[in-house]
């Protein structure tokens, strides 16, 4: 990828020029542009039907969590119950990317499952611990029941729980939320990296009206 290579050729360029002399202006390898690719996301219908072929509680629960908070896999398994502000519908999310705490919101509806999820499995240390209960859960298991009921579903793509979070902030986007909330709420740094949200919100899109439907030819 160009973002590997710029790495190598940034590595080279500190050994050449600060460990071996050699000047800036003679280092004439370039870093490549980085590829601008619009992120994946499901339909609310696809997520629907991708939810109803998860059977285990537990899996359905974390899997709603996420998308539910927008969240990254690995805040999701390093959640505890602590963090679920049940009073408020929030998810207190800790120590996130860039070493920030941040307020997500909690569907009613993920609340309830999390509440008939914490009766059965009373988790202490972690709110979705692993088969040793004094380790979270590991985020390749949740890949993989996520690319199982995604194939179950059929949805023909090759699948990451990532895009649970891709589909979150287009969803929100979709319904009129402001960008700058759904910066928060992600954890974004810049509104710049929460815009590329807008190019694949296909329903705003939609109503935007064509210009030449105004003209007479």
């Amino acid at each position: 990828s160009s973002s590997y290579a710029a790495q190598c050729i940034s590595a080279l360029k500190f050994w050449y020029c600060n460990l071996l002399d050699v000047t800036v202006e003679s280092f004439k390898i370039g870093i490549p542009k980085r590829e601008k690719r619009l992120p994946n996301f499901l339909s609310k219908d696809e997520i629907r039907l991708i939810f109803a072929q998860i059977k285990n509680i537990k899996h359905k629960t974390i899997l709603l969590t996420i998308y539910s908070g927008g969240l990254r896999i690995g805040e999701a398994v390093r959640l505890k119950p602590s963090d679920i502000l049940s009073d408020q519908h929030f998810i207190s999310v800790k120590m996130a990317k860039g070493r920030k705490d941040r307020i997500t919101l909690l569907s009613i509806k993920v609340l309830e499952e999390l509440r008939n999820y914490y009766k059965k499995y009373k988790p202490e240390i972690w709110l979705f611990p692993g088969q040793d209960p004094e380790k979270h859960i590991t985020e390749r298991s949740i890949q993989r029941v996520f690319e199982a009921a995604c194939i179950k579903a059929g949805i023909a793509k090759e699948p990451t729980v990532h895009w649970l979070r891709h589909s979150f902030a287009t969803h929100l986007l979709e319904c009129g939320v402001d960008i700058r909330y759904i910066q928060e709420l992600l954890g974004h740094q810049s509104t710049k990296t929460t815009e590329i949200y807008t190019h694949v919100c296909t329903n705003i899109i939609q109503k935007i009206k064509n210009p030449l439907d105004d003209i007479q030819i």
